[in-house]
């Protein structure tokens, strides 16, 4: 899948360091592959949701919350956001 953008990614991990490695390992694992639908997606990332047009991953064990929006058709993420489990909870994102 081609990923955009992974800055947020980095911006993410450079003001939470704790989630550096798992921003990466979520990173490394869609660019090799490329899902066809949501139900392929969850056998890598079951913790995954579906939240509208939206989906949410669980990174870190809860430690951050990545939303994208995901092409399945063209192989593209969208990430939107990556947020503290705080953030996520406030809702804020779905304005």
């Amino acid at each position: 899948m081609h990923i955009i953008t992974r800055k947020r990614l980095n911006e993410f991990a450079e003001q939470y360091p704790e989630t550096r490695s798992a921003l990466e390992h979520w990173y490394r694992e869609m660019k090799q592959r490329n899902f066809a639908s949501f139900a392929e997606l969850r056998t890598v990332f079951p913790s995954a949701d579906q939240v509208g047009k939206l989906t949410v991953f669980n990174i870190g064990g809860n430690k951050a919350r990545l939303i994208a929006a995901m092409h399945y058709n063209r192989h593209r993420v969208y990430i939107r956001a990556v947020l503290t489990h705080q953030e996520y909870d406030e809702d804020k994102w779905k304005e």
